[in-house]
């Protein structure tokens, strides 16, 4: 008995060593590995800095098409909003009125023209006579005087039947070019051109197109350099100039400046530019607010990281590098130009620099991580993970 009760003992002894040692090693605290981030190397290639700009485009022509002559509208030949060609007929006025007036002008010609041919084979007549001594010369100077006369009154008739002519086509209201009208003011049948220029309607030229921009003086010397030609100042330097509306990413619409004004705004002290585009697709309208693009200069060998690469606190924008101890810091930076989905970094970043790209969440300056390298790519920058910041 007692040697059984030894063993019990025994037993119990050493289940609750092992249940001891058990709850010990479940209780141990055992570190989380360091975070896995993506880093990659900076992009290193040649990127050109640019102002950009708010503009407004502009028609590149806009008339008011006016009755010139009084009569009843008869026909309105196009629809609003149409695109028009050069020449087309618009509106049509009465025009029985002017044709009768033409047939009256050129009456009137006819019969000058007859007065006129029978006073000049009087006056030849009558200085033959002269010379007979058959006639007085007091004749041959009468039928000089009305020849002459006949003469300024076959030029006035002729003038009159060239301003009914030019009457009866401003009955033919055309397009004074390629545009797009606006919509009609006038219905058929009323009356227009009474006393007064009515206007029908308006066309605005679009293709090409004007955008207008204003540029300070600080970047109008950047632009402009050494070059004391001024921007779109005659036959000298030409500037290239890129165009985007509101929902465009990138800078689709090309051109270059034609205008700028004689001298700045003392007010703003700003120059007013002017750029023109081509418009063949018609995107651009006038009104529309646009953003402008000039380029300056380019960089050679520009440092670039991926938008979402980059932070934002009270200090400033930086960046979060991983450094041979896995540890990663803060590295305030200064930007640059944007190139697509990447950002020129002008200091404050090495090209052997680890920069993380992906896991920034996870990447607490003066913690450690474990990195994962690659490579940027030109074309596709690494994507943010969930919950990150996208450019």
């Amino acid at each position: 008995m007692k040697e059984g009760g030894k063993k019990l003992r025994f037993l119990l002894f050493a289940v609750l060593v092992i249940c001891v040692a058990a709850c010990g090693d479940r209780n141990a605290y055992v570190p989380p590995p360091p975070p896995k981030v993506m880093v990659s190397q900076p992009l290193q290639r040649p990127v050109t800095d640019y102002l950009e700009f708010t503009g407004n485009v502009v028609a590149y022509q806009t008339v008011p098409l006016q009755a010139r002559v009084e009569g009843y509208l008869e026909k309105v030949l196009f629809y609003d909003g149409q695109y028009v060609k050069n020449g087309q007929l618009l509106f049509l006025i009465q025009q029985n009125t002017y044709e009768a007036k033409l047939k009256q002008a050129q009456a009137s010609l006819m019969a000058e023209k007859a007065q006129l041919e029978h006073a000049e084979t009087e006056y030849r007549r009558y200085a033959k006579l002269v010379q007979e001594d058959a006639a007085a010369q007091t004749d041959v100077d009468r039928w000089r005087y009305e020849r002459d006369s006949r003469r300024a009154a076959v030029l006035a008739a002729e003038a009159q039947v060239e301003l009914a002519r030019l009457n009866l086509s401003y009955t033919r209201v055309v397009a004074p070019f390629d545009g797009r009208m606006g919509r009609h003011l006038k219905d058929p049948g009323t009356l227009v051109g009474a006393g007064e220029k009515t206007l029908l309607a308006e066309i605005n030229q679009i293709d090409p197109i004007y955008v207008y921009f204003n540029i300070n003086e600080q970047d109008l010397l950047r632009v402009r350099g050494k070059d004391p030609e001024s921007p779109a100042g005659g036959k000298g330097k030409e500037y290239p100039v890129q165009v985007a509306l509101a929902d465009e990413t990138d800078f689709p619409h090309a051109g270059q400046l034609d205008f700028a004004a004689i001298s700045l705004n003392p007010t703003t002290g700003s120059l007013m530019l002017r750029a023109i585009l081509a418009n063949p697709r018609r995107v651009l309208l006038p009104g529309m607010f646009a953003r402008v693009r000039v380029p300056i200069a380019e960089q050679q060998k520009a440092l670039l990281v991926p938008e979402a690469a980059i932070s934002f606190d009270q200090i400033g924008p930086y960046l979060r590098v991983v450094n041979d101890k896995n540890l990663v810091e803060r590295r305030g930076v200064k930007l640059g130009v944007q190139d697509g989905s990447f950002r020129a970094i002008l200091e404050g970043l090495q090209p052997q620099d680890w920069v993380v790209v992906t896991g920034m969440l996870r990447a607490i300056p003066g913690r450690e991580v474990t990195p994962e390298r690659t490579t940027l790519s030109a074309t596709a920058p690494p994507a943010p993970e969930s919950g990150e910041r996208r450019p």
